[in-house]
């Protein structure tokens, strides 16, 4: 009896996640479509990742960085090749990464909402020396096999979502 109502209970909280209303915005303040290249993401080669696996917003450093939609923050700091970062848990079940800040948003809350600040765009972790951008990943936690593709790291697609796809949503 109890091991049914664990089941239950992970089925709703799965679906609670699908639930949760999105309509995404670009999560850098002011910026449009025009402000990244379309053909950057799975872009290859792409240093010692072999793909570029999210994209990158150009604007200029210290532009807003905002929450595309609902989250829950679990990662503020410093990561490796990244630099200064914020990681949010989405709707979907989606991790959106936002790397090369230039600074945190020191009031970032637990929750953030749409359009809340994350921070600012900079040139942090292997960006330095390169172009103001925020590079802007997803991942989800729910893996999408009818993504994955003969491409260089094509099985990857089953959890790297493509930003610019997501985006069009808004």
């Amino acid at each position: 009896m109890k091991l049914t109502s664990v089941g239950l209970a992970l089925a709703l909280l799965l679906l609670g996640g699908y639930l949760i209303p999105e309509s995404p915005v670009i999560p850098v303040k002011g910026a449009s479509s025009k402000d990244w290249n379309s053909q950057t993401f799975w872009y290859e080669p792409w240093g010692t990742s072999g793909v570029h696996k999210g994209i990158d917003i150009f604007a200029p450093k210290n532009t807003p960085v905002i929450a595309p939609t609902p989250m829950l923050i679990i990662y503020r700091g410093n990561f490796f090749q990244g630099g200064k970062v914020v990681v949010g848990l989405g709707p979907k079940w989606q991790i959106h990464y936002f790397a090369h800040l230039a600074a945190i948003a020191a009031d970032t809350r637990l929750i953030a909402m749409k359009g809340d600040p994350l921070g600012a765009v900079g040139d942090t972790g292997n960006a330095q020396g390169k172009p103001a951008h925020l590079h802007y990943s997803i991942l989800s936690l729910l893996p999408k096999p009818w993504l994955i593709d003969t491409s260089t790291q094509g099985y990857k697609k089953a959890v790297y979502q493509n930003p610019i796809e997501y985006l069009k949503e808004q």
